[in-house]
């Protein structure tokens, strides 16, 4: 239903391709909030298609991209459902299109992808993504394309992440997942030793805010989409209208020696 006052996009003008990573990597490390790159099995360039040729003559104007990779961690296929392996669901890590076409060119440039990979991979059968709460995200663009809400992430027994600074003036802080592809793990007494080799004599933490975590099915048939509904782990929920207000403390920790670091064993 159109919004009056809002402009809406022709969404006949919105596709999708895959293009190469390294074009979806300048982009979300330029643009996208997080300035970060993060896995990724697929990158699925957004365009626009303009009236006009540009002076390469394309009408078709890349303006955005979807990104979507396995999940981090060996559990999350089955804390969606009982029976799915990490081949069979795909995270969107990252979905980023430019200002100006509408109010309604992501909700339709999302959905354009869901088609890409239903007819593309037909192993997954579940999309995964998370609505930022810390960045008072609800997960609009999740709503607006009809995915399954399944609460805050702490709601479904999931660990809590940490995330690590290496200063404290000002913290820049590094994600969990960051924390895990920098040194191997986010063990604190881990990483006291492998921030203690890269030479660093002191580190925070602090506990990141929970996420809205949503799910979209993808099955090849509605026999398969029952099925899936069936083996759902956690009840579907309503979707959240305000954010909630996660202060965490931070935690500063000494790391160990260089000297001391290359001695110490905990596994």
């Amino acid at each position: 239903m159109k919004v009056e006052g809002k402009e809406y996009c022709d969404v006949s003008r919105v596709s999708v391709a895959p293009i190469a990573k390294s074009i979806a990597k300048d982009i979300i490390v330029k643009k996208h909030y997080t300035h970060a790159w993060t896995s990724c099995r697929y990158a699925l360039g957004i365009y626009y298609r303009n009236d006009e040729m540009d002076v390469f003559g394309n009408q078709q104007q890349l303006i955005g991209c979807a990104i979507y990779g396995f999940p981090v961690g060996a559990k999350a296929p089955t804390s969606v459902c009982e029976g799915l392996t990490k081949d069979n669901i795909l995270e969107l890590t990252r979905l980023y299109v430019d200002d100006g076409y509408g109010s309604n060119i992501e909700s339709n440039a999302l959905s354009k992808t869901f088609k890409w990979i239903k007819e593309n991979d037909k192993n997954i059968k579940v999309l995964l993504s998370y609505a930022d709460n810390g960045q008072e995200h609800l997960g609009g663009i999740y709503q607006a394309t009809n995915w399954i809400y399944q609460g805050l992430n702490t709601d479904i027994a999931l660990m809590p992440n940490w995330g690590i600074s290496l200063s404290n003036d000002p913290f820049k802080w590094i994600h969990s997942r960051s924390v895990f592809n920098n040194w191997g793990s986010g063990n604190l007494e881990h990483l006291k030793r492998e921030i203690g080799k890269d030479g660093y004599k002191e580190f925070w933490r602090r506990e990141e805010p929970p996420k809205h975590r949503y799910i979209q099915l993808i099955p090849q048939t509605k026999k398969e989409k029952k099925d899936l509904m069936k083996r759902l782990k956690h009840e579907i929920q309503s979707y959240p209208k305000s954010t909630r207000d996660y202060n965490t403390d931070v935690i500063r920790h000494d790391a160990y020696p260089p000297e001391e670091s290359n001695e110490i064993n905990f596994w």
